[in-house]
């Protein structure tokens, strides 16, 4: 059965991304006296960022302030505002290498096309006005983890961009992701296609470890793929 629905993930993915995210979370977390590592940010990537957020605080905070939801959303708060100015301003902030003639190669083939993202729609907004995907009919939508019930590694993401573009078997959708989150849910959801790109956040190794059903290591290698 042929695939008709990609799905597939934004910063590190289809977005350039030099840990830009990374550095923004911790920084919004130094100012609430909490350090952390770039490791330990890319442990959580992909997720969405209010639970990464509290993971972080739960294995780092090393002080006596409870960690409550009100403190967690004061952080997410001032990291989202980071991120939308970056996303706005910063002349760094691009798509990944191939991304737009993999994405025509796949919508010449009739396949639709949807971006989730551990973000929530504050931050994914700029950015998708940004790189003018949805203006150039490039994909069909996006999903963010705020949207639905849970982000990943939970599949609810997934079934909501079915929804979006018709589609009703999980077997005719492939998930495109670079960290274990996105294996984890286009695993999860049952897709027949779950590829990891090397690229980004996590390693060959890391994803492998994972068990997608494909390891690429750029974008231009997945339309072979999907479209066989």
């Amino acid at each position: 059965m042929s695939i008709a629905l990609v799905v597939f993930d934004l910063a590190g993915t289809t977005v350039k991304d030099d840990k830009d995210i990374h550095k923004v979370l911790q920084q919004t977390l130094a100012e609430h006296q909490v350090t952390i590592t770039l490791e330990d940010a890319n442990a959580v990537m992909g997720i969405p960022k209010p639970v990464a957020i509290r993971q972080l605080l739960e294995h780092r905070y090393t002080g006596n302030k409870a960690i409550t939801e009100e403190w967690i959303e004061e952080i997410h708060t001032a990291f989202v505002e980071r991120m939308i100015a970056f996303y706005k301003h910063d002349a760094s902030v691009g798509e990944k290498e191939g991304v737009s003639d993999a994405f025509k190669k796949l919508k010449d083939s009739k396949l639709k096309i949807v971006v989730d993202t551990g973000f929530d729609r504050q931050i994914t907004d700029p950015l998708l006005d940004r790189l003018g995907w949805l203006k150039n009919n490039l994909i069909d939508g996006s999903v963010t983890s705020d949207e639905v019930e849970r982000g990943r590694p939970y599949p609810d993401m997934i079934f909501r961009a079915m929804e979006l573009c018709g589609v009703t078997d999980v077997q005719r959708v492939a998930k495109v992701g670079d960290t274990a989150s996105d294996i984890q849910e286009g695993l999860s959801a049952g897709c027949k296609y779950v590829i990891g790109i090397t690229s980004g956040a996590f390693t060959h190794e890391q994803l492998e470890q994972e068990n997608p059903t494909h390891l690429i290591d750029r974008i231009s290698a997945l339309p072979a793929i999907v479209l066989e």
